[in-house]
């Protein structure tokens, strides 16, 4: 190798070494003093560790050395790579993270990223299934076996809490072995909230745990398992939906955020509440429980529309 290639590679290992202690101590205040989930610490550490390689690749071996340009640059490199603008307004709030957590340990005097943009996106409307659709396809009767109990309790169970993905993957047994109406849950930043179980989805419940005792290990302490008898990973969750979907004919495709979303929005256009919706779901802030209330509103002017006897200009009669 040339003394040019080598040096090129020293360059670059000390553009990769001198953040990835950093980033490791980052993700860690993430982990202990925010109480983020696995999740969220997982996605900054590849974020970071992503940013950390584009460093490297200019060069970059010193904290000082990352401005609002290089940041910029970064930003374009995946745009170019084909991330979308979701995507890239994430990756800048965990840089602004990062940085802030450096200039809280006195290693920065200002935050490099903080005035860079992403480029602007339309936050889309949640989709959501009918409840009639969804009614019809719960009513169904399901086979009388543990995979059908199982799968009837986790749709039952999504749609009657409006609970996250994360959130029903990490329930234990004891909190619904006693079949309660009301369950306290941990979502984001370890915060606790309380959810409300219906009576189907009650009734689901009782059933699955009837057949959990026959498959669940001993020592196994969640509410769903796998017929290995252990927790049943996120993963399979998702995976679950989408056949119960297929088996009940319910014509979408299904996954726990769409639960959620018709959840928010059916509870919305039967209460009109929307501070409650807000607690439900477990939001921090009104402005994002507000998306629902557009979706309200677009059913509103449909039915206005179809009903209305001057909804609509009708063609001109021809004389």
């Amino acid at each position: 190798m040339s003394a040019r290639g080598e040096k090129g590679n020293d360059a670059a290992a000390a553009g990769r070494g001198f953040l990835l202690p950093l980033i490791g101590e980052f993700v860690e205040h993430l982990r202990h003093q925010r109480r983020c989930s696995p999740h969220t610490c997982a996605a900054a550490a590849r974020d970071l560790a992503a940013f950390a390689d584009y460093c490297a690749k200019a060069r970059v071996s010193a904290l000082g050395e990352i401005d609002l340009h290089l940041i910029r640059g970064y930003i374009a490199a995946r745009h170019r790579g084909g991330a979308q603008p979701v995507s890239l307004h994430r990756y800048l709030s965990t840089l602004r993270a990062f940085f802030r957590h450096q200039l809280r340990e006195g290693r920065l005097s200002a935050n490099p990223a903080q005035t860079v943009r992403a480029p602007k996106h339309v936050r889309s409307l949640p989709v959501v299934i009918s409840a009639d659709a969804l009614s019809a396809a719960l009513d169904r009767p399901a086979d009388d076996d543990a995979l059908s109990a199982r799968d009837q309790a986790i749709v039952e169970l999504f749609y009657s809490t409006g609970l996250r993905l994360a959130e029903l993957h990490a329930l234990d047994l004891d909190p619904l072995a006693a079949g309660g109406r009301e369950l306290t849950v941990t979502g984001k930043g370890g915060k606790q909230r309380i959810v409300m179980l219906g009576a189907p989805a009650r009734a689901a419940l009782a059933q699955w745990l009837r057949w959990r005792v026959q498959h669940a290990a001993a020592d196994e302490p969640a509410l769903f398992v796998s017929n290995r008898g252990r927790r049943l990973s996120r993963a399979s969750i998702a995976a679950r939906l989408r056949a119960w979907a297929l088996r009940t004919g319910l014509g979408v495709p299904l996954h726990p955020h769409r639960l959620r979303h018709s959840f928010a929005t059916h509870l919305l256009e039967n209460s009109g509440d929307l501070r409650a919706v807000q607690e439900l779901l477990g939001h921090a802030h009104l402005s994002t429980t507000q998306v629902y209330t557009q979706l309200d509103w677009k059913r509103l002017a449909a039915v206005y529309d179809d009903a209305h006897p001057r909804a609509r200009r009708r063609p001109a009669a021809r004389g």
